[in-house]
Order: structure tokens, then C-alpha cells, then sequence
């Protein structure tokens, strides 16, 4: 195949092709949250408040239907060529966010952005894969999950710091050198694909996949807040996003090299594992958006302040993810870390269901650890589980299928947790306003900063801090079934025997069923 190597590669390459992938994973996933905190900022100086949104969705839509693409690309014609692409194509949407003189130049430009950050995150995990046996795998693949998760956490952090102490222009100028640094080495260091041999590229399915998935993430990212979710336009997305999904699956079982082939579905693990990363990147990236917003409203510290106090979910999810790598490559069986990862997440979810006005800050941390210990157990695993159970030939597509499918759960989670929260916010401000007879007027929630809370009168401000709290407190409990959901399918997850050597040819013992273990 066109992927495969001759021998494994000598540790000391190894490990600057490694550094490589982790610092191209790192600025794919920096950017997708990154942006956050100088949304404010980008729009005083842009003057596009009505596209605000947008900024955000763009990067989050391109970088998600990009993955499959990504993947199958790589399966056919090698990685090295792809994984550089969208490394420049990363660094030409940096240079052009950075230079934006308006709102629709900066729209236009995370996109582009996005399609870069999409090859990253999937050609990162499947060229690790051609280099290192899945028994080995699993060190290099925590380290992997360790780093997303922790620029899920950082990403809102470092962004507050750069707009405090420089321009917001240069959330995108900093990923110049580093994006520079992993195209320099991987030129150097990783190694060519093998033999090219003729391919048939999948158009159809790649047009009614894009199709498919960016009506899908448009309709849960705009709907209930920049299009009211019963709008023409809402429903519209919704069916063309699902109309466009069955011809999809029409087109794949027809075609002769499909870029999400149906024979992925029917491996137990892959759709296990993407049952599994579905509702965990539902109830992950859901409930982490309401974090930020809890602890600059309710405990009035500022953006990078409320980064900071999210360092110990980061630290719990670095450490289990390395940890649980280490463990697989020494032999550990994968199968109980995404049981217990998302058992331990469920925990965390129903923990953070308690916070209050009057939560302490260490208590605060230790529910975040919670979560972040579960998180780490059971995302990157997931991912290594899928390519030991492919074959070789499918390993950028499953990858970028694992991939796919948490991004569009958590695009889902974001929306409905986030309509959840809108919802309740009404009820316990009345609730609140009816316990406090002496309240008569309540500030716009439109009106809601920090800042701003702190200049209310103390009554007034005690109904406000309490209804934010009670509505964050309802998406956490809400989110409490979505985990359980995701103990259930960890249960019928199976366990195959990691290969030792890159080639199932090599471990004599064919992936099929008779790998499964009891």
C-alpha cells in the first residue's frame, strides 16, 4: 500500500516527527477556541457585531467536513504530501486572519484557516500511525489526546493573554514560526510514501458529505441564537442535512473507493468508537462552553483569570491521557479505560450540576479534575482502538471518521446545551424576581458582564447570580444522561489484540472476528 514502511523508524527520527505532529495538532486545536476571548475586541475594531458568530463557526465547519477528505486523501496518494499541504494551507489562513481588515475578510479567511486546521488534527493521529505499531501506539497517542484537550483548556487562556498585552491580530501571527518549524521538520524528517498506484477520487461523496455535514453544524451552531430554531432557514438546514446524509450513504456503497466506506460500520469497533466519541464529544464540548461563562458572571473574574481557574480539568485530562497511553503500550488491555473514562466523566458532570453562588474555588477545581480525569481516560484511546482494528489501507479514514464524528457530537452539544441554557435562564430569573419582592427591574441579560454585574444593586445582583447558576446547573444535570449514554457503549466496545508490528501481515493473525477477546 501506499502508506506502508519497510521497517520501523530509528527512535531519534521518531521523536522529531513526533514533536512535528504534536506542534502542527497543537495550533489546529489552539484555534478552534482560541479566538473566544478577542471576539469582543475583533469586533470593536472590525464593526461586525452581526456576524460574530461566524468567526467561530467558519474555522469550527471548514476543520470538521475537512477530516474525511483529509483522511481518504492520505490513503490513497501518502500522508507526507497531504500532512504539508495542510500545514501551508494552515499558515496562508493565519497570515490572512492576521491581516483582515473586516468582519466578511476574517470570515472568509478561518475557513481557509479551518481546512488546514482539519488536516492537521487528522493527518497527525494516521501518519503516527504508519510510523509506530498499535501496541506502541498508545504512549504517542496519549500525548495526543493530553495535547487537545489541553488546548481545549489553554485555548481561551492564551487568547485573553495576547488581547490583554497585544494586538488580537496576533492569535493568528503566533502560529507563523511554530506552523513554520513543523513543515521544516517533516520535509527533513518523515519519511516519503512507498509505491503510487492509480486511484479513483470519490467526488460525489465528497460533495454531498460537505453538503451533508456543514448544513448539519450550521443548523445546531446558528440555531437559537442567530436564527430562531423553528425559522425557515433552521429547518431548512436540518433537511438538507439530512437528505443530503442518505444520498451520501446511496453514493458510498456504490462507489469504488468511498471516502467513508460502508465497510467502516460494519467493523464493531470503529462504529462502537464513534457511537462513544459522538456522545462524549456531546457532552464535553456542551458543558465546557458554560465554565468560561459561570466563572466571569457568577464569580466575576476576568477572561484570563477564568482561564486559569480551568488549568486543573487541563491537568487531569493531560495526565490521565498520558497515563492510559503508557499503560496500553505496556500491555494493559484498552477496553476498560473508555468504561471507567466515561464513568469517571458522568461523575464529573453530575458534580459540576452542584455549583452554586457560594461554591468554593477549591471545590470548583476538584469537580473540574473529575471531568478532566474522566476525558482523558477515554478520548484518545478511542482513536487507537479504531486503527488496530482497520486496515491499513482505511487508516486515514478511520481516523478522520473517529475525528468526524466527536466534532460533530460536540457541534451538536454546544446547541443544545446552549439553547438548554437560554431556555431555563427566563424561569429562574422569574423565580427569583418572585422570591425578592423589593426587585423590580432586572439588567438585560445582553448587558451581562462582569463588570457591569458588579455596579447592581445587591439585590438585584443576588437574583442574577443565582439564575445563572441555577441554568448552569440545569445543563450539567441534563448532561448527566448523555454520559450514562456513553458507559452503555463503552460496554459493547470489544477488545482486539494491539498488533506489535506495523502490518497485520506481520502478527500472523488476521483482523477479524477471531481477534476479539472474551
Amino acid at each position: 500500500m501506499t502508506n506502508q514502511l519497510a521497517a520501523p523508524m530509528p527512535k531519534r527520527e521518531l521523536y522529531w516527527v513526533f514533536g512535528a505532529l504534536m506542534l502542527g495538532m497543537l495550533l489546529a486545536a489552539l484555534d478552534s477556541t482560541i479566538v473566544a476571548t478577542a471576539l469582543p475586541t475583533i469586533v470593536g475594531d472590525l464593526h461586525g457585531a452581526n456576524h460574530i458568530t461566524w468567526v467561530v463557526v467558519a474555522y469550527l465547519l471548514s476543520s470538521t467536513v475537512s477530516t474525511p477528505l483529509w483522511g481518504k486523501l492520505g490513503d490513497l496518494h501518502g500522508r507526507k504530501v497531504y500532512f504539508q499541504a495542510a500545514i501551508i494551507i494552515f499558515l496562508v489562513g493565519s497570515m490572512l486572519c492576521g491581516v483582515a481588515h473586516s468582519m466578511v475578510m476574517l470570515i472568509v479567511f478561518r475557513a481557509l484557516q479551518g481546512l488546514g486546521g482539519g488536516g492537521l488534527m487528522v493527518g497527525a493521529q494516521a501518519v503516527i500511525a504508519d510510523l509506530v505499531p498499535p501496541r506502541e501506539r498508545g504512549r504517542y497517542a496519549g500525548f495526543f489526546g493530553g495535547t487537545f484537550g489541553a488546548a481545549t483548556v489553554l485555548g481561551p487562556l492564551l487568547g485573553g493573554v495576547i488581547v490583554d498585552n497585544w494586538s488580537w491580530r496576533w492569535i493568528f501571527f503566533v502560529n507563523l514560526p511554530f506552523g513554520i518549524l513543523a513543515l521544516v521538520v517533516c520535509a527533513a524528517k518523515l519519511p516519503s510514501a512507498g509505491r503510487r498506484v492509480a486511484h479513483v477520487i470519490d467526488y460525489a461523496g465528497i460533495i454531498t458529505l460537505t453538503i451533508s455535514a456543514s448544513a448539519l453544524i450550521l443548523f445546531t451552531s446558528l440555531g437559537g441564537t442567530t436564527i430562531a430554531w423553528g425559522s425557515t432557514e433552521s429547518i431548512g438546514f436540518l433537511v438538507i442535512g439530512v437528505v443530503t446524509a442518505v444520498v451520501f450513504v446511496m453514493i458510498e456503497r456504490r462507489s469504488s473507493e468511498p471516502v467513508l466506506a460502508p465497510r467502516l460500520f460494519a467493523n464493531r469497533v470503529f462504529s462502537s468508537a464513534s457511537a462513544i466519541g459522538f456522545v462524549v464529544g456531546f457532552a464535553m464540548f456542551g458543558a465546557m462552553v458554560f465554565l468560561p461563562l459561570y466563572l466571569q458572571l457568577v464569580r466575576g473574574v476576568s477572561p484570563t483569570m477564568s482561564g486559569l481557574r480551568l488549568l486543573p480539568m487541563m491537568a487531569g485530562l493531560l495526565v490521565a491521557s498520558i497515563v492510559t497511553g503508557q499503560l496500553v503500550s505496556k500491555g494493559w488491555r484498552y477496553r476498560p479505560f473508555p468504561i471507567f473514562g466515561t464513568a469517571i466523566m458522568t461523575i464529573g458532570l453530575g458534580l459540576l450540576g452542584t455549583l452554586g453562588v457560594s461554591t468554593s474555588s477549591w471545590m470548583m477545581g476538584l469537580y473540574m479534575t473529575v471531568l478532566g480525569v474522566g476525558l482523558g481516560l477515554v478520548m484518545q484511546i478511542l482513536v487507537t482502538a479504531v486503527q488496530n482494528a482497520v486496515d491499513v489501507s482505511d487508516l486515514g479514514a478511520a481516523t478522520a471518521g473517529a475525528n468526524f464524528f466527536r466534532s460533530i457530537g460536540g457541534s451538536f452539544g454546544t446547541a443544545v446545551f446552549g439553547a438548554l441554557y437560554v431556555n431555563q435562564l427566563p424561569h429562574q430569573l422569574a423565580a427569583g424576581i418572585a422570591a425578592h419582592p423589593d426587585v423590580h427591574h432586572i439588567l438585560s441579560p445582553t448587558l451581562w458582564t462582569p463588570t457591569n454585574l458588579r455596579r447592581l444593586p445587591a439585590n438585584e445582583l443576588s437574583v442574577i447570580l443565582h439564575a445563572i447558576a441555577g441554568s448552569v446547573q440545569t445543563v450539567y444535570r441534563y448532561a448527566l444522561p448523555f454520559g450514562v449514554l456513553a458507559v452503555i457503549l463503552s460496554l459493547f466496545l470489544p477488545e482486539v489484540t494491539l498488533r506489535t508490528s506495523l502490518h497485520p501481515i506481520a502478527d500472523e493473525i488476521p483482523m477479524s472476528n477471531a481477534e476479539l477477546l472474551d
